[in-house]
């Protein structure tokens, strides 16, 4: 069995869950409208650019979900999911994903986004195991913090190495796919790194390196 490890925003699907998030909340009117947006894309154009500070931008995203109580979070994650999230998935990525189930492998998203907007879509996935940034809760609310170290860069390779070690796993004969140069410690971490409609940095950097390059958007 080899591990197969899936980026998920802009890679198994047409978007980026986190900001999508964002634009939904804007749109419910649940923040404030003007504000929220502006922060909502700087964040997204630093995180596009290599650039963006993950601890401050944890504080901007976070802060939602330690002001609204959880049922009312799930209710509007179920609205999101309907409205902005199944629009974006591939058939491509289903195929792919279906291609490394049939070869036996093990599917693992390691996502930066947090495990509030992204457990729901790795279950319609089907993949069997996801890492996300994970959010704190006490006494089933969100406080608004972080929890652990979050799963962006180079934490990416520190929380995987935790869970292989949980899991009884190695990164023989591993995959990797993304399409973020954000995402370079991890690709350099397996056997068989993919770029999926990356990014010019990113790109360029595989075609140094002689990896393959897809596209998974028809």
């Amino acid at each position: 069995m080899a591990l197969a490890i899936f980026d998920l925003d802009n890679t198994l699907i047409a978007g980026d869950s986190d900001h999508a998030w964002g634009e939904f909340l804007v749109e419910k009117g649940v923040v404030d409208p003007a504000e929220y947006q502006q922060k909502n894309d700087y964040f997204y154009q630093q995180y596009q650019q290599g650039q963006m500070d993950i601890y401050e931008y944890i504080n901007f995203a976070f802060s939602p979900l330690a002001t609204n109580d959880i049922d009312q979070l799930n209710q509007w994650h179920q609205e999101f999911m309907r409205e902005k999230i199944q629009p974006l998935f591939l058939p491509l990525s289903t195929a792919l994903l279906e291609r490394h189930r049939n070869q036996g492998d093990y599917l693992l998203i390691i996502t930066s986004t947090n495990s509030f907007i992204t457990a729901p879509i790795c279950k319609l996935l089907g993949v069997d195991d996801f890492i996300a940034t994970e959010p704190e809760m006490e006494n089933g609310q969100y406080t608004g913090k972080l929890q652990g170290i979050p799963s962006y860069r180079e934490g990416k390779i520190t929380r995987l190495n935790t869970w292989l070690k949980d899991n009884n796993m190695s990164l023989e004969n591993s995959y990797g796919y993304s399409d973020s140069i954000n995402d370079m410690p991890l690709l350099e971490q397996v056997d068989n790194p993919v770029v999926v409609d990356g990014d010019p940095e990113l790109i360029a950097e595989a075609q140094r390196r002689g990896w393959p390059c897809i596209s998974l958007r028809e």
